[in-house]
């Protein structure tokens, strides 16, 4: 199949050469040397942490699990500290933006890479990534067990470079998500309150038909019902007036300038505008950036917590010790499952059962692209937010998010995000000869969702006469299979823990992020893993405080 035909008229193919003029833009961003700019401050407004500092409640990562954990201990009289890895993003760089755009990333872009490693690594037959300084940027693309996981980095985690899609499975999936969770107090109590606390809300369904920044959609649309395919608005946590008044002209763009991949500038309502504002009103909150938890042992009244500190380019350049009286893991899926593991094989924290490390899935996570009819247009201007989805879960395994190409050109193609109910779990394990914790997922285990994304995708294009596009990983692939933006698992509920996230043999440990979640949610899964948290920390807190 030619990477070259990016579109059909009638049966006639669209060559490369018609679209090698449109190019410019995307092509520039990927090709020209790295921005200049001075690396942004870590914060100005933290009190750091303190060697031999007590602490009551550390809580080990500022991503969902960790804001709600933050938030509702200090609304209960409880002093916390966050440990964040990453930085506090609230330092303009040079250009005036805190956040790099899309289709140009620079050094802070990416975590303490000397090349960016972007999901799409094509385009047109042009390789997209490029050089860049080392710096601890926003987007973490760490390879381990032939996948790359993409993660947050900085304070507000995941929060600050996804897509924003709020979405609450449905309830009937929700048994096979978390088989031990009461689901009548999930989505009467828990789910409503994580909605609420988030921001989440739906796209004005009369705007999104009329506005040229939803084209790209409303052609995925057009597309799966033409095909039989029940086709879902999903809520969001982006400010969707603001995203009117980008499209007016009246605010500084963002969803509608291609921010999302390296983080928003504006609209969208990432943790450091939800949970963790409310958690620094409290005034029992304290985060410090660049920190990282390397060692928790037990101590005296609690845990001996050993905490480094990192500079801009990865240096640690400070090693502290502090006591904390509990201990919440909140480091992400592959952060408090890497951690534990570690811990237990290296003794510190040997009584963790063998449950630890298990359970890990990528939530079914392929992507695709089709080429499209030049009568049907996706849109030079697509809003980098998505807020639809394909949904063929109950017959074919599958919901596939139409998700934007924001290259600034049009492009006559439709791209998605798949997430498939592929069985496949791997575990975490320490590599004692490596010094290093290993993830033992295969790349071929990703055909089952390839298969499930194929029921929606092959019956699309038999329809409507299109084609897979084959120059967006690499030359001649169709399927993105190499990555996930969706980690899960490897602590799981109920297992590793209690039915609560208490760590067992350890009083006063807790793991409250998205590792306790066996691999796979059927939707994006953000809205569940704040959900959980809340229903954990509220029990924690009515019997453990």
């Amino acid at each position: 199949m030619d990477s070259g035909r990016v579109g059909h008229v009638g049966g006639r193919s669209l060559s490369r050469r018609h679209f090698i003029a449109g190019t410019g833009s995307i092509l520039g961003a990927a090709t020209l040397g790295a921005l200049d700019l001075p690396p942004a401050a870590a914060s100005s407004r933290e009190a750091l942490i303190e060697p031999g500092a007590q602490v009551t409640a550390l809580v080990v990562g500022s991503g969902y699990g960790g804001s709600v954990t933050a938030l509702r201990l200090a609304q209960a009289g409880v002093d916390v500290h966050v440990v964040e890895m990453g930085m506090a993003w609230d330092t303009p760089g040079a250009d005036g933006k805190i956040f790099a755009n899309t289709t140009s990333p620079d050094h802070r872009s990416f975590w303490l890479r000397t090349r960016t490693k972007q999901p799409l690594s094509n385009f047109l037959g042009f390789p997209l990534d490029r050089d860049v300084p080392r710096y601890t940027g926003i987007l973490d693309a760490e390879e381990m067990g032939g996948i790359v996981v993409y993660q947050g980095r900085g304070v507000g985690g995941g929060s600050l470079v996804n897509g924003g899609m709020a979405v609450t499975p449905e309830r009937g999936r929700f048994p096979a998500v978390l088989p031990s969770v009461d689901a009548d107090e999930m989505y009467d109590v828990y789910y409503p309150r994580a909605n609420s606390t988030l921001g989440v809300a739906s796209v004005d369904p009369a705007w999104f038909d009329a506005t040229e920044a939803y084209t790209y959609a409303r052609v995925g649309r057009e597309h799966a019902q033409r095909s039989g395919f029940r086709f879902v608005f999903v809520p969001n946590v982006y400010d969707w007036d603001y995203m009117k008044r980008e499209a007016e002209g009246s605010v500084p763009r963002s969803a509608l300038a291609g921010e999302i991949l390296y983080g928003n500038n504006h609209g969208k309502k990432s943790l450091p505008k939800t949970y963790l504002a409310q958690a620094r009103a409290t005034g029992r909150v304290t985060i410090s950036p660049l920190h990282r938890v390397t060692s928790v042992t037990p101590a005296t009244g609690g845990y001996s917590v050993t905490v480094e500190q990192l500079d801009t380019s990865g240096n640690v350049t400070a090693t502290k010790t502090v006591r904390a009286r509990r201990v919440f893991f909140a480091a992400g899926s592959v952060g408090t499952s890497k951690l534990l593991v570690r811990l237990k094989a290296t003794g510190a924290l040997p009584g963790l059962n063998d449950e630890v490390g298990r359970g890990w899935g990528e939530n079914g996570n392929v992507m695709c692209g089709r080429a499209n009819h030049l009568w049907d247009p996706t849109g030079a201007l697509q809003s980098s937010i998505p807020t639809a989805g394909i949904d063929n879960w109950a017959a074919g395994g599958a919901f596939a998010e139409v998700a934007p190409l924001p290259t600034g050109i049009e492009t006559w193609a439709s791209f998605y995000l798949s997430i498939t109910n592929n069985p496949h779990r791997a575990r975490f394990t320490w590599n004692a000869s490596a010094g290093r914790v290993e993830l033992d997922w295969q790349t071929a285990w990703k055909q089952p969702s390839i298969a499930m994304a194929k029921t929606i995708f092959d019956r699309i294009n038999a329809k409507e006469g299109t084609i897979y596009r084959t120059d967006l990983f690499s030359t001649y692939k169709i399927w993105g299979d190499h990555l996930t933006y969706h980690p899960l698992g490897g602590v799981v509920l109920d297992k590793a823990t209690d039915n609560h996230g208490r760590l067992h043999g350890y009083a006063g440990l807790y793991v409250m992020d998205g590792s306790l979640i066996p691999g796979n949610v059927s939707v994006n899964p953000f809205v569940t893993i704040t959900a959980l948290a809340e229903r954990n920390i509220e029990r924690i807190i009515a019997d453990d405080f």
